[in-house]
């Protein structure tokens, strides 16, 4: 769902003009949780989780994702597009509400989805440490990372139909892994000024979150979930 694939010119943008453009990025990152949660929030609260489950689930979620940002893209020059983006985080959080639901159903639910976002953030500072001490050009990544993306959906929807705890398992460390590194791709992308529009910058990184995060919930769920 992320535009990754692009040709990055590194160092295009005076040192300031680059701070302010990670500055703006982790300032929207950080306002689009609060959508995310109110979204999650509701979903759980409303029932409306198990009404987007399976197959038609799926269908809502992707065709949802890429209007979305359609649109963030065609209004990523003005400040509409960081309205539309906050609309694409809230819509996000009710597509999360149903995994949500389902590990709160857990005896020790409420701390699994407290140990994910704690992780979630500890990959994110990780993956932000290391995209300011590296030097070199990580440009290179992107495609094999795509590669990855594409793997990991076409075995995602193989394993709706299929139902496999193991393949779920699978794809979630996978899929950690995957957007972990592109986490530290985007980031560094950003920092070093390949990336020029700071709602562009956000999106990405947003979509990295949300993957690492529903990765790691999954995990937990199938590995730390204590029945009732």
């Amino acid at each position: 769902m992320n535009e990754h694939i692009q040709t990055v010119d590194y160092y295009v943008l005076p040192a300031q003009e680059r701070n302010r453009v990670v500055r703006n990025t982790y300032w929207l990152l950080a306002l689009s949780m609060l959508p995310t949660v109110l979204g999650a929030w509701v979903g759980v609260a409303t029932g409306i989780s198990y009404a987007i489950s399976g197959v038609m689930g799926m269908i809502l979620m992707v065709a949802g994702a890429f209007g979305f940002i359609y649109a963030i893209e065609r209004t990523k020059e003005s400040a509409t597009g960081v309205y539309v983006l906050l609309g694409f985080t809230f819509f996000m959080g009710l597509m999360l509400s149903r995994m949500i639901a389902m590990v709160l159903g857990f005896k020790n639910g409420s701390e699994l989805v407290m140990t994910a976002f704690a992780g979630t953030a500890g990959v994110f500072f990780v993956m932000a440490s290391l995209a300011t001490v590296i030097k070199r050009d990580l440009s290179g990544m992107g495609k094999w990372l795509m590669v990855g993306a594409v793997v990991l959906m076409v075995g995602s929807i193989i394993n709706v139909f299929v139902g496999s705890s193991a393949g779920m398992m699978v794809i979630s460390m996978l899929s950690m892994a995957i957007f972990s590194a592109f986490m530290l791709y985007d980031l560094k992308q950003v920092m070093d000024g390949g990336e020029t529009n700071y709602i562009s910058a956000t999106l990405t990184l947003y979509l990295d979150i949300i993957n690492v995060f529903q990765s790691l919930l999954s995990l937990l769920g199938i590995f730390g979930g204590e029945r009732e």
